[in-house]
């Protein structure tokens, strides 16, 4: 990667039940520059559950940052050192999810109330590490719209030892409005983190929400330091094919759809061997590789097909590309 490009340059977003390891090597089949994003993973899951399950990953995702869910400074830089040992690039904090489960857990976008607290964390997380730490939060909370509570937050966070912040340019509405709602009424403002990177200028800040074309992308990487894609990246992966080129000035890829999908078919017998993995825990990711083609929807409909689950990988793959190959009737008779 060319070294003027800030690592953050451009990131998928960690997306609860969608970004899973099996969702990442996917992604990185894709573009090889763009960082990814675990899921969140709690303190709690990590100290007193199954480490390996919510840890493991294939060394192919690197870049790879790991999200943690958490509010108590102890706890977090445990399981921050946990991370580094297992090999994450980052380990980025959770200040962003509205749901009222994590409220509960009083972590998430709720922690922008107490900058004290998050300041707290980041600062025993990073005297635990030597990776970065980030910071992922909202511009607000409820309809707070004051640029002085965002700021505060950011600039009390930062002398704790963060130098990174994703701002997810919506307000966060606690109460009121589920997470997808969260997702999309809170209107989106992306001038606060351009006046974030005005009133911090040393700090890498990076832009999230509602981002759902190159456009869109170039226009915040004018005057910030990196944008995070999250839902379109999932829902339409080719878009990712180009992004190397269009963004890392790297080689075009030259990797068509069916050789990522042969390349998956691939990772599904490796994991099927080594782990027990059935391959329609994978399939369900890709799903959005063909939007836009003809024969796109019946290719949808054999990886998702429950009545094909017995068969190999191999020959769902199979079955799904007769979706793009002429039918026997529609080729004219040879004179």
């Amino acid at each position: 990667m060319n070294q003027q490009y800030s690592n953050w340059r451009m990131s998928v977003a960690p997306m609860m039940d969608w970004t899973d390891r099996h969702c990442r090597y996917f992604h990185r089949l894709l573009t090889r520059h763009t960082l990814l994003y675990t899921e969140m993973v709690t303190t709690g899951a990590l100290l007193h559950g199954d480490v390996a399950r919510h840890l493991r990953f294939d060394a192919a995702e690197h870049p790879l940052a790991l999200q943690l869910g958490g509010s108590e400074p102890a706890d977090l830089a445990l399981a921050a050192r946990m991370g580094a040992d297992w090999g994450y690039d980052e380990i980025n904090l959770n200040c962003g999810c509205p749901s009222e489960r994590v409220q509960r857990g009083a972590f998430g976008a709720c922690l922008m109330r107490e900058p004290d607290l998050v300041a707290d964390c980041v600062k025993a997380m990073v005297d635990s590490v030597s990776i970065p730490v980030t910071v992922k939060h909202r511009i607000g909370l409820d309809h707070n719209e004051n640029y002085g509570f965002v700021r505060d937050f950011v600039g009390t966070v930062a002398k704790a030892g963060c130098t990174v912040f994703i701002v997810h340019a919506r307000n966060a509405w606690l109460k009121g409005l589920s997470p997808k709602e969260n997702r999309e009424i809170p209107p989106l403002r992306y001038d606060i983190a351009l006046r974030l990177k005005h009133d911090f200028p040393r700090l890498t800040i990076v832009a999230n929400g509602g981002l759902r074309d190159s456009s869109a992308l170039q226009a915040q990487l004018q005057g910030l330091d990196g944008a995070m894609v999250g839902r379109e990246a999932y829902h339409n992966p080719w878009w990712l094919a180009g992004w190397d080129a269009e963004f890392f000035g790297a080689t075009p890829s030259t990797s068509s759809r069916e050789t990522i999908e042969q390349a998956m078919v691939g990772y599904m017998e490796r994991e099927a061997h080594e782990h027990g993995t059935h391959w329609s825990s994978i399939a369900r990711h890709m799903l959005g590789l063909y939007n836009g083609l003809p024969g796109a929807r019946h290719w949808r409909q054999q990886w998702s097909d429950h009545r094909l689950k017995h068969l190999p990988a191999r020959e769902v793959a199979a079955l799904a590309q007769r979706s793009f190959r002429p039918r026997d009737a529609d080729i004219p008779a040879l004179a």
